[in-house]
């Protein structure tokens, strides 16, 4: 490369979208005693669609969100701002785990989607969404077929090797899956409008409020942080990749790390040296994945691949830095793209996500029926996280509604094993996942096993 001899040099560890102006200034902390109608645990989408839509329901019914750092701190301000209609992590998944409610599901999510932009406009929520579709690209002959299956499912445009590369010039592209049923969006800005939007509606948000118990007490939920008791009638956790307040709902979740990078903004000839004047985000079909996308000041955001599981479902601040990762991703990112030799990379950072088995959310109550969760959104939870925090507040409100009624509500993942089960379990599919990419795809014996139990994994 020319220009730069690192372009790792001097990295920020701050995400990028939190590397903001727009920053908001951080809300006061919990203290005292007090009550409330619905307690919202967790600052992120899950929490703020579920407070925001709980007031919409019923303007009467006083709600409290509680965040133990500061709104958008987790994945909600880490991801790379994919906001795609798909509830159940692409349509592939959705059939082989909801194949008898399959378009139930489908039509669920592009309603879900549809409502969420209206939301976006109704409250003036500054997340510079662009509705520029997905398109997901073969960098393998073998993966070519896969896509053209998905365009015969109706899954999106299948562009042959020409057509994708007029899209975006890359000399890896074999072919691409143009769908239209993503925005993309300014991931934090989302979540700081959702909270301000919120507290318009008369929701009251502390940051720095850990929750650390839950128990009833006197026919309800009393929540118990550092400096404060909060009593609720009702409680929506939305804590996802963190430990549960529900012990029976851990084993359901792994927390896996995600990587991106960030580039310094592209000048006009390396805009023009690339194309991908239709914006689109971007994703590779490797059980292996990158996903990119251009941020609104056109830099190019690069991550996935090396999703990482840390023994004991460890979730903690250190981990958000790999050097090891980011070094992996920049070479990756100029075999993608080697007209952009030079460029220099801004921003480098890690967070955790919710996997769970079934790759999709699942759902549940507790406390009998005043505490309802929802977690697994195995990195799709931009949109998702919508539809999730309405099944909770059917849930607490004792609703019967469609949503309720799928499987997908009324059914659970497969359960991860303890450790040290579940780390060798994760390391073993890593590698057959990596050989799978090595060799055509093809799953071998631990993968197909993993299959026939439901476990399908990808990164």
């Amino acid at each position: 490369m020319t220009g730069v001899a690192d372009p790792l040099a001097g990295v920020s560890s701050t995400p990028f979208w939190l590397d903001d102006s727009a920053r908001p200034h951080r809300r006061p902390v919990l203290t005292g005693h007090g009550r409330c109608d619905l307690a919202v645990v967790g600052g992120g989408y899950s929490g703020l669609w579920s407070a925001l839509l709980a007031k919409e329901r019923d303007p009467s019914r006083s709600v409290v969100l509680l965040e133990a750092e500061s709104i958008a701190w987790a994945a909600s301000g880490r991801n790379g701002g994919f906001c795609e209609a798909s509830l159940t992590h692409g349509s592939a998944n959705g059939l082989d785990r909801f194949s008898d409610e399959f378009d139930v599901l489908e039509r669920l999510g592009r309603e879900n989607l549809r409502e969420l932009r209206q939301t976006v406009q109704r409250y003036g929520i500054d997340c510079e969404l662009e509705a520029t579709g997905q398109l997901n690209v073969a960098t393998e002959a073998y993966q070519v077929a896969d896509l053209r299956e998905a365009a015969v499912r109706g899954d999106g445009q299948f562009l042959d090797r020409d057509a994708v590369r007029a899209q975006v010039a890359s000399p890896t592209y074999l072919a691409g899956l143009w769908s239209h049923d993503t925005v993309m969006v300014h991931p934090a800005k989302l979540a700081w409008g959702l909270a301000e939007a919120a507290e318009r509606l008369g929701v009251e948000i502390y940051e720095g409020s850990r929750v650390a118990g839950m128990q009833r007490a006197d026919g309800r939920v009393e929540l118990s942080t550092p400096d404060a008791r909060l009593s609720a009638e009702r409680v929506a956790l939305g804590t996802n990749a963190f430990p549960s307040l529900l012990r029976r709902v851990r084993p359901f979740v792994v927390p896996v790390y995600d990587y991106a990078l960030v580039t310094e903004p592209l000048d006009e000839p390396q805009l023009v040296a690339i194309g991908w004047t239709n914006r689109q985000g971007l994703g590779d079909t490797a059980n292996q994945f990158h996903y990119y996308r251009l941020t609104p000041d056109n830099r190019n955001l690069f991550g996935g691949y090396d999703a990482i599981y840390h023994f004991g479902r460890r979730v903690r601040p250190a981990l958000d830095q790999r050097p090891r990762t980011f070094e992996l991703l920049s070479r990756h990112f100029f075999e993608t793209f080697p007209q952009l030799a030079g460029l220099r990379f801004t921003h480098a950072w890690g967070g955790a996500i919710d996997l769970c088995s079934r790759f999709c959310a699942f759902f549940g109550t507790s406390h009998g029926g005043r505490v309802a969760y929802a977690a697994g959104y195995t990195g799709l939870g931009v949109g998702a996280t919508r539809f999730g925090a309405n099944v909770m507040l059917d849930l607490l409100d004792g609703a019967d509604t469609e949503r309720t009624r799928t499987a997908m509500v009324s059914s659970k993942p497969v359960p991860f094993p303890p450790e040290p089960l579940a780390w060798l379990a994760v390391q073993a599919t890593r590698a057959s996942i990596k050989w799978a990419d090595r060799n055509e795809g093809h799953r071998n014996l631990w993968l197909r096993c993993l299959d026939r139990l439901g476990l399908g994994f990808d990164s």
